[in-house]
C-alpha cells in the first residue's frame, strides 16, 4: 500500500465515522449554529444566487466532465498514453462520485423539509470528484498550472458548499463529509490507475 493510499485509508475511515456519528442523532452545536446563522433566509435573493449556483455546480457537473473526457479520449486515438489518461481519469471520477451512494446507510435528516438524505452533500461530491480528477489531469497534463487548478478547484468545492448551506439543505458536516470522502476515495483509487503520484506530461512522453 502506497503513502497516498494509507491517507487515503484514513481520510475514508474519518468519513464513515463522522457520518456515524451524525447519524439519526441531534445535529451537532456546530451544525446548528452554522445553520441558524446561514440558513435562516434562504428564501431571499442570497438564496436565489445559491441555488442558481446549485444547478450549474450540481450532480449533472459529473456526467458532462465524464462525457467531456470520453470524447476527448476517442478523439486521442493516435495516441495511445493520452487515450488511456483520460479513460482512466474517467474511472476516477465515477469512483469519486459513488461516494454519494452511501447516503441510505447514514439515513441523515436535512435542516429542512427537503427529498432525499443529508449526509453526504451530493452537490459537494460531484464538484469535489470534479476538482479531484481535474487536478489530477491537471498534474499529468499542464503541471506548470498545478497551484492555480488546485486553488480554482478548492474555491468550487467551498462556494458550492456555501450554496448547500445558504439553502438550508446541508448542514456543515454534510458539506465537509463529502469532500472528505471524496479525496479518501480519490488516494484510494488513483494509484491502482495509475494516475498518482503523477509523472511526466502525457504530452512530452508521447512526442
Amino acid at each position: 500500500m502506497t503513502r497516498l493510499m494509507a491517507v487515503g485509508l484514513l481520510l475514508l475511515g474519518a468519513f464513515f465515522l463522522l457520518g456515524a456519528a451524525v447519524s439519526g442523532h441531534t445535529p451537532p452545536a456546530v451544525d446548528e449554529f452554522v445553520a441558524r446563522h446561514l440558513g435562516a433566509d434562504w428564501q431571499d435573493t442570497t438564496g436565489q444566487v445559491a441555488n442558481g449556483i446549485s444547478y450549474v455546480l450540481g450532480p449533472v457537473l459529473p456526467g458532462v466532465a465524464a462525457l467531456a473526457l470520453v470524447v476527448v479520449a476517442l478523439l486521442m486515438r493516435g495516441r495511445p498514453g493520452l487515450m488511456s489518461l483520460l479513460l482512466r481519469c474517467v474511472l476516477l471520477l465515477a469512483a469519486c462520485r459513488a461516494v454519494s451512494l452511501v447516503k441510505p446507510l447514514f439515513d441523515r435528516q436535512r435542516p429542512r423539509d427537503y427529498p432525499d438524505f443529508s449526509f453526504p452533500s451530493g452537490h459537494v461530491v460531484s464538484v469535489a470528484s470534479v476538482a479531484f480528477t481535474g487536478v489530477v489531469l491537471c498534474a499529468w497534463l499542464a503541471r506548470r498550472y498545478l497551484r492555480l487548478v488546485v486553488a480554482i478547484a478548492v474555491a468550487a468545492v467551498v462556494v458550492i458548499a456555501l450554496c448547500r448551506m445558504l439553502l438550508d439543505v446541508h448542514w456543515l458536516t454534510d458539506v465537509f463529509g463529502g469532500a472528505l470522502g471524496v479525496v479518501g476515495v480519490g488516494l484510494l483509487v488513483a494509484p491502482p490507475l495509475r494516475l498518482l503520484p503523477a509523472r511526466a506530461p502525457v504530452a512530452a512522453t508521447a512526442a
